[in-house]
């Protein structure tokens, strides 16, 4: 009789035991009795009637999956293979479950034909340039398509855009071109502006006569510096300047 009783404890004991389950803080479990889902339990102990419930274990944390490297041809039917990456994680663990059969499997095909078909239309001009504006793009599609599984979209993000080498070769030569533009428009905007300093100056040389006569001086003084024995003067020497120079000389002999 003791030892019916005491087998009989242990079976109870090991029946309580194997209905046990403990779920850390960023997991929940999807419980099914006899087959249907009675709810979602957790974090902590959860308690479970052996051989009659089954629970399913969903991580609520965010998942990072890496998108292979998928052949893309553009709006101006540039070929070329991009990659991405795809951050999401489950709100909604009873969906995840019973919506689809493998979330993480379905996500991961929905965002390889997701990318191929947004890729498909832009240009590459708009690839390269606008990187920001896809990612907000393909997020903003895959959430849509995901949220009846439970799954929320938080961010995805190209990686790397593998162009054929005639391509790349043809993107340098255009940038190398853009760079000999832009310096030539800038020489362009340099010269006008050093021809309209110009054109100040000599505009309040002629209004004031003087101004020239000073200049003249300054230049020959400077060309008398020099170390050059020969100084040449050109002429004609204005008639003002000369006038002047009389006139200074005429008071020195009064």
């Amino acid at each position: 009789m003791e030892i019916s009783l005491i087998v009989l404890v242990v079976i109870v004991l090991g029946f309580l035991i194997a209905g046990v389950r403990i779920l850390p803080e960023y997991e929940r479990g999807v419980v099914f009795r006899l087959g249907r889902a009675i709810g979602v339990k957790g974090p902590g102990v959860i308690l479970l009637i052996p051989l009659v419930d089954r629970m399913v274990r969903i991580s609520l944390r965010t998942v990072v999956l890496d998108i292979p490297p998928q052949d893309v041809i553009t709006k101006d039917n540039v070929s070329m293979k991009v990659n991405a990456v795809n951050y999401f994680r489950v709100v909604d663990p009873l969906k995840a479950v019973i919506e689809v059969e493998n979330y993480l499997y379905a996500t991961g095909q929905l965002a390889q034909t997701t990318l191929r078909a947004v890729l498909g239309q832009v240009e590459l001009d708009q690839l390269l340039s606008d990187r920001e504006a896809i990612n907000v793009r393909l997020q903003e599609i895959l959430d849509t398509h995901t949220e009846p599984w439970g799954i929320k979209v938080s961010q995805v993000e190209l990686k790397d855009v593998d162009l054929p080498k005639d391509m790349q070769s043809s993107i340098a030569r255009q940038a190398q071109a853009e760079r000999d533009r832009r310096a030539k428009v800038i020489m362009a905007q340099a010269e006008e502006s050093a021809a309209q300093a110009l054109i100040n100056a000599a505009n309040k040389l002629r209004e004031n006569p003087i101004a020239v006569q000073l200049r003249f001086m300054q230049t020959l003084t400077e060309i008398s510096s020099s170390q050059s024995n020969t100084t040449i003067v050109p002429l004609p020497i204005p008639v003002d300047l000369i006038s002047s120079l009389l006139g200074a000389a005429k008071k020195k002999t009064d």
